[in-house]
């Protein structure tokens, strides 16, 4: 088919249309029922994708049905919609052609970026083992949760979450982590992230403007709570957890931190030290907001309780199944102090309207069976015997490891002798061994003065013999160059 001249605004150069043709063929070898949908999405992906451009003038519809085989009702059809949409301006007596509205995606945009190669072994914290998902006890409890929701609780969910799901959490956070929390206190969130980012906007509307973070910690923090309008104020972590005196010092009236498991160099909050923080947040009218991302986990010992049942006025309280069942469900919660929870609950309706209520009423009915228990024992033991592996494994193969920090979570810090290193060039050999590493430095920690190697292993989501055979590897990368 030839391109035609056209006296239309923005004038098509020659070939316009030819350059977009083969878009167009497969057409006619749709079935009968779908050939105006195929033609209709074909001529936006030719417009959007550049092959016509504007001012491009398209054939008659009379021309395009005899050669694509289709009838001539079906091309009308087609212009018409795509005009209606701006993609096509049409004119009676002039034709049809690309019109100025639409522009062309970048390719940049439009195109996925090449997937780099995956490492053999991955000995970066990834976290949980997501084959431990409990896949036919969901699927059990949602086929239940279906048949006995009523057609009423289809509509928009209560912001605050299912009052059945509010209930199973606040009994199962009391009995398992201490937790001080009313029903009405609990929040059903996307994560630990909507948690914190809820707490962060509402207090920004009541003049924050700072909040403390741990340093080293999560390197997304500040980012969140930079897009909710709050500075994010790095304070430093020692052997006992967050310093109270630099926690002062900063000015910070908001903070965060993780007393059960600190993330990432796995201390415990001590006794002395939480005593210290709620001092700090009795005397400077602050709220320290714990993120329990993996306090149900410890190996040596029963957990230790949460920092909020201490003081549940001045603490706020997050969680969510990430680590127990799968990130990808995104359900998670906050426990907010009474003062708070009207305001909390106000701009979670602006937010989202609520947390899709199916997947609560799923959660709420593993819990209201014992389901998530028996899940919770499950992640327990299998992360548990990996840590040990992980420590027999570098026992074995790299004696003078040493691991640090409390036996819990899904993480370990693995300290190696300075002739291991430099950091740089250990992760690079290692890399090219197959093993990917993560420094301590990444997450903001200053190299170690005397030339250790100091790294987060991430253990939960591989299966025993694989991270044996990891520190296999690893050593052999490390003893090539030390030796």
């Amino acid at each position: 088919m030839r391109a035609e001249g056209t006296n239309s605004p923005g004038e098509a150069a020659s070939g316009g249309w030819t350059a977009a043709w083969e878009l167009l063929l497969p057409t006619s070898a749709a079935p009968a029922g779908r050939r105006g949908q195929v033609l209709q999405e074909a001529l936006r992906e030719a417009v959007r994708s550049g092959r016509l451009a504007a001012g491009t003038r398209l054939p008659p519809s009379r021309e395009l049905a005899r050669d694509l085989g289709v009838s001539r009702g079906l091309v009308t059809d087609a212009y018409e919609q795509l005009a209606a949409e701006g993609y096509l301006v049409s004119v009676r007596g002039a034709g049809t052609w690309v019109g100025e509205a639409a522009r062309p995606i970048p390719r940049s945009v439009a195109s996925e970026p090449a997937g780099r190669r995956a490492p053999e072994f991955d000995l970066r914290p990834l976290g949980a083992d997501l084959s431990l998902f409990p896949r036919t006890r969901w699927a059990a409890a949602q086929r239940r949760a279906l048949d006995r929701a009523a057609h009423a609780e289809l509509g928009y969910p209560d912001p605050r979450g299912l009052p059945e799901l509010r209930q199973e959490l606040a009994g199962l956070l009391a009995r398992r982590r201490g937790v001080v929390a009313a029903p009405e206190q609990v929040v059903v969130c996307s994560g630990v992230a909507q948690a914190l980012s809820l707490l962060g906007l509402t207090l920004r509307g009541r003049g924050l403007r700072t909040v403390a973070v741990e340093r080293p910690g999560p390197s997304e923090l500040p980012g969140l709570f930079d897009a909710v309008g709050l500075r994010a104020v790095p304070v430093p972590v020692d052997g006992q957890g967050l310093e109270a005196r630099a926690l002062e010092e900063s000015g910070a009236r908001l903070a965060v931190l993780t007393p059960a498991h600190q993330f990432p160099t796995g201390v415990a909050c001590s006794p002395a030290r939480r005593a210290e923080l709620l001092d700090w947040a009795r005397r400077r009218d602050g709220l320290l907001v714990e993120d329990d991302y993996d306090g149900d986990f410890r190996y040596d010992r029963q957990p230790v309780g949460a920092l909020q049942g201490l003081d549940p006025e001045r603490v706020a309280y997050a969680g969510s199944v990430s680590k127990s069942l799968a990130p990808a469900l995104r359900l998670g919660w906050l426990v907010v102090p009474p003062a708070l929870v009207d305001a909390v609950v106000a701009r979670k309706r602006t937010l989202d309207l609520g947390h899709p209520a199916l997947d609560q009423a799923v959660l709420a009915e593993l819990l209201r069976r014992g389901d998530y228990d028996r899940q919770l024992r499950r992640c327990q033991r299998a992360y548990r015997e990996r840590r040990d592996v992980l420590v027999a494994a570098l026992d074995r193969w790299l004696p003078a490891a040493r691991v640090t920090g409390v036996a819990a979570g899904l993480h370990a810090i693995v300290t190696l002798p300075a002739r291991y290193g430099p950091t740089a060039s250990l992760v690079a050999r290692a890399g090219r061994g197959g093993v990917a590493l993560r420094p301590l430095a990444e997450y903001g920690v200053a190299e170690a003065a005397d030339g250790s190697v100091r790294l987060v292993f991430g253990f939960a989501h591989l299966a025993p013999g694989r991270l044996g055979e990891a520190v296999a590897r690893l050593a052999e990368c490390a003893e090539a160059r030390s030796g």
